[in-house]
């Protein structure tokens, strides 16, 4: 086959994989996906500005170029006949001689704004308007085969472009049926990503793939840190001078590689140690056996890279650390209550050691010994135990020590544990309303030209060519339009546009009762609830708001937002006591939700109320209602009602607080008819989660 030359193309200078400093297991896990490229790649989380994307960029220097056909735009390998493409085999079987050029592996970066068409491959459109045949461009999937697709903050990639890494990482093959075209070509590569946690984590689908998962943190050394600084700088002054003086480490480290990749076919494992393998993946609970493949690929490429054809023990841990981080799944319910059931019985064993212990004690005692110390009597001043000691106060209650103005004391309860909430099948439904920001919740229709193409349409806004259905619209005029130089006549009428849909994010605004009435149990775990779906909202790029209300006022405690650590403290801080101005917290939600419609004609807002509903304070702040005027409340809340009624695109839920052993009074249900909301009674919502999922199946269901 002949050696075709080539121009490469241009790279700028990356920062030596060897001048790296720190982050051993990250460069183990790259080192070892160089050299066994059926590792499945490596998934990176840590915090911002830890090397990653840098560690990623500077392996491609570490690869060695392949051997590819000059002229296929899949990059087959010519020596390996059944991974090639249909071209290069139906070529090589009339006895065509391919030509070969040698080509450094590949670094395909996909872009979070990237578009189907871009990724598996499109309609070549010029050549169909010249020629008026078709003819398939090949899209990133095939220009990755046989290399690297790197992912910058996987956890943010459009659901559908998941979907399709999913299909061909599986199969390593991409299929394309779309705009009369069918097309299978080989797409085999190693996908490498990185993600902050902090803004979300992946589909478990896609976590899976990962042969690797590597989490890092920043360097807490100040040397080490202080020689990561002087090295960026050194490189960011003279790159050339820089990679000239790592050049031997890399050449080393690059060697390496090769020499394992060599010596990986005859690196063997012994049975003793495959059946070490699935015992320390059936003893972490890891779903399906890709782990156990995986993990032995791992241990075979660590002897490679060490030089030996046996795999030891030490090998066997290395893998383990690396593969089964994200795959180590929690025990089960019956293994957590015999987990409890074995507590109980160390405990019940510990306390009969304790008595045991205290009985000797007290024998020596009445012997005359001196007892242990802190436990001399606790009568001295002549009380008996307990004795005018102050009740204490509940460790998740703090006082404030003074009455609000209404003459009632605020306290302030802790956050209850946040909830994991599951977001997948969280949809709304679709309108006709075209938006332009992006988030992870809701699909929509998008009126600029990202997100997926689902249809085809003749009005005229974004340019956005559809060519399939254009051809469409042209083709029964064909014979009577003249030809002007092309070979498909195309006139204004026939042109048809994308129409697109990508997720957005949406407004979820909380109106909570923080009056005296609520109590402990209230406020704590709405308080938990209301930061697991912030946590939530975040990631998936919601805006969420807080209104509170008590004594004689409410207030927006937290505007509508995404910033976790200022919805914690603020929830942290909300204190609880005082009269219930209901009527005031409504109309504060309303004015804030209509400025955001305001701002954002798009905006899908949700309010979630929470309260008993004894309100006890009108809109006239200087007069509190009792007795018969609590009649002149509610007319005016019933008011206020008939304002978010009037918002087609508004809805609302109310969560019935109400003690209903004391007795119940049905107020917050006729809130809730006024609301036309969805109503739910707190009592029959066992846990966080019930809040949660109530909320979230509101959400779904309130847009249809």
């Amino acid at each position: 086959m002949p050696l075709v030359q080539t121009k490469s193309r241009y790279r700028p200078p990356v920062f030596p994989f060897s001048a790296l400093v720190g982050q051993e297991l990250l460069k183990k896990a790259l080192v070892l996906s160089a050299a066994n490229s059926r590792l499945a790649g490596v998934l990176i989380r840590g915090d911002k500005g830890t090397a990653k994307s840098t560690a990623v960029r500077a392996l491609a220097s570490l690869l060695h170029e392949l051997e590819e056909v000059a002229d296929c735009p899949y990059h087959c390998d010519p020596a390996d006949r059944a991974h090639m493409c249909f071209d290069c085999r139906e070529r090589m079987d009339r006895g065509e001689e391919l030509p070969v050029r040698r080509h450094p592996v590949r670094v395909v970066d996909l872009p979070l704004n990237t578009t189907e068409d871009r990724l598996v491959g499109s309609i070549d459109f010029e050549h169909a308007l010249k020629t008026g045949r078709k003819k398939f461009q090949p899209g990133l999937l095939a220009e990755a085969n046989r290399g690297i697709i790197y992912i910058d903050e996987v956890n943010l990639l459009a659901d559908h472009l998941v979907d399709i890494l999913l299909d061909t990482a599986v199969t390593g093959l991409n299929i394309v049926e779309r705009e009369s075209v069918s097309v299978a070509h080989p797409s085999r590569y190693m996908l490498i990503a990185t993600m902050n946690p902090e803004e979300g984590d992946i589909r478990p689908q896609l976590l899976d793939r990962f042969g690797f998962v590597v989490n890092i943190e920043g360097i807490g050394d100040p040397w080490s840190r202080m020689e990561v600084a002087k090295r960026r700088e050194a490189f960011d002054g003279d790159p050339a001078a820089f990679l000239s003086r790592w050049a031997a480490e890399e050449d080393l480290v690059r060697r390496h590689i090769v020499a394992a990749r060599k010596l990986l076919p005859e690196v063997c494992i012994s049975e003793k140690f495959m059946a070490l393998i699935s015992q320390i993946c059936a003893a972490h609970q890891v779903a399906g056996h890709r782990a156990d493949i995986i993990m032995e690929k791992a241990a075979r490429t660590l002897a490679a890279l060490a030089g030996r054809t046996q795999v030891i023990a030490p090998d066997v841990s290395e893998a383990a650390e690396l593969t089964l981080p994200h795959r180590v799944r929690e025990l089960s319910e019956d293994q957590m209550r015999e987990q409890q059931q074995k507590g109980g019985e160390d405990q019940e064993q510990s306390e009969q050691d304790q008595q045991g212990e205290e009985a000797q004690q007290s024998g020596k005692q009445q012997t005359g010994e001196d007892p242990r110390p802190g436990e001399a009597a606790s009568s001295q001043d002549g009380r008996a135990d307990g004795e005018g000691e102050p009740e204490p106060n509940p460790g998740n209650v703090e006082d404030r020590g003074g009455p609000d103005p209404g003459g009632y004391r605020e306290q302030v309860f802790k956050i209850g544990e946040p909830v994991q909430v599951p977001t997948s099948g969280v949809k709304f439904a679709r309108d006709s309303l075209a938006r332009t920001r992006g988030g992870r919740r809701t699909t929509t229709t998008t009126s600029n030209k990202t997100g997926r193409y689902v249809r085809a349409t003749a009005v005229r806004k974004n340019n956005d060519l559809a060519f399939d259905a254009t051809l469409r619209a042209a083709a029964p005029y064909q014979r009577r339009r003249p030809a002007r130089g092309l070979a498909v006549k195309i006139e204004e009428p026939d042109i048809r546009e994308k129409v697109r849909q990508k997720k957005t994010n949406n407004l979820l605004l909380f109106v909570v009762d923080a009056s005296g009435s609520m109590g402990t149990r209230l406020m704590t775990e709405t308080k938990g609830a209301i930061l697991a779906l912030l946590m939530e909202a975040y990631q998936k790029r919601d805006k969420v708001g807080l209104v509170a209300f008590k004594a004689m006022d409410a207030e927006v405690l937290l505007p509508p937002t995404n910033s976790i650590e200022i919805a914690k403290k603020l929830l942290e801080e909300l204190p609880t006591g005082g009269k219930t101005p209901l009527g005031q917290g409504l109309l504060v939600a309303y004015q804030l939700i209509k400025a955001q419609m305001r701002q954002d004609q798009a905006v899908l807002p949700l309010m979630v109320v929470i309260t008993d509903g004894r309100a006890n304070v009108g809109l006239c702040r200087d007069k509190y209602y009792d007795g018969p005027q609590f009649g002149e409340i509610y007319r005016e809340i019933y008011k206020i009602c008939e304002l978010f009624t009037q918002e087609t695109r508004l809805r609302s839920i109310v969560i019935d607080a109400e003690e209903k052993r004391l007795g119940s009074f049905g107020r917050s249900k006729k809130l809730a008819e006024s609301l036309n909301a969805k109503y739910y009674v707190l009592e029959d919502l066992a846990d966080h989660r019930g809040i949660i999922e109530t909320v979230k199946k509101e959400k779904f269901e309130s847009e249809k």
